[in-house]
């Protein structure tokens, strides 16, 4: 399977354009264990993001998780 490699600031304006988007991600906190969340992406940083959970929890991620390929994102389609 190939795979695209992507630099940094294009995954940077990826997340800008998903700002105030409701999505659902699967973050893989290691050791098989996976965590899911659904919310929307509420702050957009030069170093992290942050996405505000549907039960309004904050949690922070940094890009570098999603080019080492620790988070997934999805669609939420039907918002919260």
């Amino acid at each position: 399977m190939r795979t695209v490699n992507q630099d940094i600031t294009k995954t940077i304006e990826q997340i800008k354009d998903m700002q105030g988007t409701a999505i659902k991600i699967k973050v893989n906190r290691g050791r098989n264990k996976i965590e899911e969340i659904e919310g929307v992406v509420e702050n957009v940083y030069p170093s992290i993001f942050t996405i505000r959970s549907s039960a309004g929890e904050l949690s922070s991620f940094s890009y570098s998780d999603i080019l080492a390929r620790n988070i997934l994102f999805y669609r939420n389609k039907a918002g919260f």
